[in-house]
């Protein structure tokens, strides 16, 4: 598959019918249009990290509070170090977030628990376990670079979306 560009965080949110009135179908496409998966052509754990930090700037640009869902604080610290020093040009206000009880006042949250959805309109999922209710959140963007473990965790998440009745955006750079 030739390689794309990633999406555009914003996109409509529903599809309307002649009538004007949104139909369960459009509703649900676009709906599937929020969820993405990217898999780069990189096999590296940092390849995946840049590619996360440039979501991040985007949709943080566009307005978004966006979290970022890591598995382990040495992740989470990686990720920290690349948003402070991402653009020499801007600065993107963001915290690491180890407890889930403690709301983030940043705009970008690094977060070592599960997001709740109602926190944030982009999720960024780089962690093992698909967060339950994935379906809730208002844009989701799974990333896996181009390595057999990380691209299995893919087609796992890949799957309980489908179970969801989601069909993601497949960007594969491959």
């Amino acid at each position: 598959m030739p390689a794309t560009k990633p999406p555009a965080v914003h996109t409509a949110e529903t599809g309307s019918s002649a009538a004007g009135a949104p139909t369960p179908e459009a509703g649900q496409e676009a709906k599937n249009q929020r969820y993405w998966f990217h898999i780069l052509l990189q096999d590296t754990p940092a390849a995946r990290n840049l590619h996360a930090a440039k979501l991040v700037n985007k949709a943080w640009q566009q307005g978004d509070r966006v979290g970022i869902v890591c598995d382990t604080l040495e992740h989470a610290q990686e990720l920290d170090d690349l948003l402070w020093n991402f653009s020499p040009d801007a600065f993107i206000p963001h915290r690491v977030m180890s407890e889930a009880n403690t709301p983030c006042k940043d705009p970008v949250g690094i977060l070592l628990h599960p997001p709740a959805a109602e926190d944030w309109d982009t999720v960024i999922i780089l962690c093992t376990e698909l967060p339950a209710h994935a379906d809730q959140f208002k844009r989701l963007a799974l990333i896996a670079q181009n390595d057999p473990v990380v691209l299995d965790q893919a087609r796992t998440h890949f799957k309980q979306l489908r179970a969801l009745g989601i069909e993601a955006r497949v960007h594969d750079q491959r």
